[in-house]
C-alpha cells in the first residue's frame, strides 16, 4: 500500500474514532520512512489525543517548533542518550534529515552517546549505541541464582529420565 493510501486510511480511522489503528498505521509509516518529518508530526498529534506528552515529544523532537513540556517529558522518559537514539528510530546519517534543526538534534544525541562511550556510534548500527554497549564483558558471574539452579536441576532430571527410558528399552530388547 502506498504512503498516500495509508495516510488516507489514517484520516478515515481518526474520523471514525479508531485512534489506536491510526497510531499503528502511522508507526508503520514512520518505520518505513524515518526521514519524513511530517509523518513524525502526525504521529505526535495522535499521541496528543492519548494525552501522552512523552510520546508526542518523542515524535516532535526533531522539529523546531516542538513543545518544551513534551520535550522535557520525552527526555525524562528516555533518560539516556542511548535510549533516546533507540526511541527516535532514525536510520542513516543526520544529513538525510529534512531540516537543519533535525540534523543538529540528531547529531547532538549521537554525539552525547559517543561521548559516554568514548568511541563513535552509528545510527545504522544499534549495537554500537545500545545501553549495555559500554560494558566490556557480559553479565557478572557473581554466583548461582535460583533460576539457574532450577534450570540445571530440570536439565539433570530430563537427562536421567531419558537415560532410564533408553536403558529400559534396551533391557526389554534382550529379555
Amino acid at each position: 500500500m502506498s504512503q498516500q493510501n495509508t495516510l488516507s486510511r489514517v484520516d478515515a480511522d481518526l474520523a471514525a474514532g479508531r485512534v489506536p489503528l491510526a497510531r499503528q498505521r502511522l508507526r508503520g509509516l514512520v518505520s518505513s520512512f524515518p526521514h519524513d518529518l511530517t509523518l513524525r508530526r502526525r504521529l505526535a498529534g495522535v499521541y496528543r489525543l492519548y494525552g501522552d506528552a512523552a510520546e508526542a515529544g518523542r515524535w516532535m523532537y526533531l522539529e523546531e517548533d516542538r513543545c518544551p513540556e513534551e520535550t522535557a517529558a520525552f527526555e525524562e522518559r528516555y533518560g539516556s542518550p542511548a535510549r533516546r537514539m533507540r526511541a527516535l528510530a532514525w536510520r542513516g546519517p543526520e544529513a538525510l534529515a529534512a531540516s537543519v534543526c533535525a540534523e543538529e538534534r540528531l547529531a547532538a544525541v549521537r554525539a552525547a552517546r559517543a561521548a559516554e562511550l568514548g568511541r563513535p556510534v552509528d545510527w545504522d548500527e544499534p549495537a554500537s549505541y545500545r545501553e549495555d554497549a559500554d560494558e566490556e564483558h557480559g553479565p557478572d558471574g557473581d554466583g548461582w541464582t535460583v533460576g539457574g539452579v532450577l534450570a540445571g536441576l530440570g536439565c539433570l532430571a530430563g537427562t536421567v529420565a531419558f537415560v532410564a527410558v533408553w536403558v529400559t528399552g534396551v533391557l526389554a530388547l534382550f529379555s
